[in-house]
């Protein structure tokens, strides 16, 4: 069996690479690191190692790689040739990836007995998938969407697993947490699919990339964004400092309750997953830097993401939504020269004022209550951590 896997980054290989070849399949990386792909191409195999008191080690082996922008053809055929086709490269870049995926589609096409592939978008996005499909069939034309309707799927997932930024003697290593979740929309299946061994399969998504997103990675922000105001280099580092670790379980208690009254989640069981997110960022064995974690400031503020979404449930739920908008405040107070959208967001505060660019990137009206609890957490944060704003 082969998969072809966009993206040769770390959670590339350290997550969606590591559980295909697991399950037995041969895996073809893509990417356009022409260090990565050739050092994948030379040495067919790299190792994985848990962070855990234990440090186990996996080999993969039985890989390659090709460069897209290189060798677009051979991605092509790759594609036209798989069982399975994964993406892992951010949402943002899914509409690059898109014609190399829609020519091998072409060329799958031309075979009258071409066999049914699902091709899965694994990004920390709503949808990604869904959005991968729409940039491929743009590059279709009427038939071809047609006759690819029949024989290609395109089902959501939510993905969770931490792979902080690292730097090892051996670049293709890949250090990750112990804890991992892959979860896929059955009813986007096409029938008669082969399971991963370790995917989940679920009926209705939503749900499971909700919790993911406005748990996991909204109090991972939070812990960075106020981490970054008390001066922590590490996520771990802040989540020791009772302040860090109380805001973030508050701003958790908020997306729980929202997402609870949302979804019907049982309620001790959706506090036992808090509990377990917060294990998992104290984890010492991680080194996950705060830098890192609250890069990207303006995708973490924009209106569908892991701090406005939630925060607007909470508000329209009738719940409370104030840790919320404390970190939506610190995401405006993080300065950091090195970041390009940070340096996009301060120009616009200090062009335009922290009112109005908290409304163009958020989307929030500026008369809106949770703009107006924004605001107030701002100058608050402002005014405490005054040499660092």
């Amino acid at each position: 069996m082969k998969a072809v896997h966009f993206g040769a980054g770390n959670i590339g290989r350290g997550f969606i690479g590591l559980l295909l070849s697991q399950a037995g399949y041969e895996v073809c990386f893509v990417d356009v690191n022409d260090e990565l792909v050739s050092e994948l191409k030379a040495r067919g195999e790299y190792t994985v190692q848990l962070a855990s008191s234990g440090a186990e080690t996996t080999r993969v082996q039985g890989v390659t790689a090709l460069n897209s922008a290189a060798e677009p053809e051979a991605a092509a055929r790759a594609v036209a040739e798989a069982d399975i086709v994964t993406t892992a490269v951010g949402v943002n870049i899914l509409k690059f990836i898109a014609p190399a995926i829609a020519n091998g589609l072409k060329i799958r096409l031309q075979n009258a007995a071409a066999e049914p592939l699902h091709i899965i978008a694994c990004e920390n996005a709503i949808g990604g998938s869904t959005q991968l499909k729409g940039h491929v069939y743009d590059l279709l034309d009427n038939n071809m969407k047609q006759l690819a309707d029949r024989l290609f799927a395109f089902p959501d997932a939510a993905v969770d697993r931490i792979v902080p930024l690292q730097q090892h003697e051996d670049r293709l290593k890949v250090v990750v947490e112990p804890f991992y979740e892959w979860a896929v929309d059955r009813s986007q299946m096409l029938e008669g699919f082969k399971p991963i061994e370790g995917v989940h399969y679920v009926e209705h998504l939503e749900p499971y990339i909700e919790r993911k997103l406005f748990t996991v990675n909204t109090g991972h922000c939070s812990a960075a964004y106020i981490g970054y105001l008390k001066g922590y280099e590490t996520i771990q580092d802040a989540m020791r400092d009772e302040e860090v670790a109380g805001h973030v379980r508050a701003v958790l208690e908020e997306t729980g309750a929202a997402l609870i009254h949302k979804h019907g989640f049982d309620r001790a069981n959706h506090q036992n997953y808090i509990e377990t997110i917060l294990d998992r960022f104290r984890n010492p064995a991680l080194t996950d830097e705060v830098l890192r974690v609250g890069r990207s400031p303006i995708r973490k503020l924009s209106p569908e993401d892991r701090l406005v979404s939630p925060a607007l449930l909470a508000m329209e739920s009738g719940l409370s939504y104030m840790s919320l908008a404390k970190s939506m405040a610190a995401a405006l107070l993080f300065d950091v020269p090195e970041d390009p959208e940070s340096v996009e967001l301060q120009a616009s505060i200090r062009d335009i004022g922290v009112s109005d660019t908290a409304s163009r990137y958020t989307g929030i009206a500026e008369e809106h209550p949770v703009m107006g609890e924004l605001l107030a957490q701002y100058e608050e944060l402002k005014t405490q951590f005054e040499v660092r704003s």
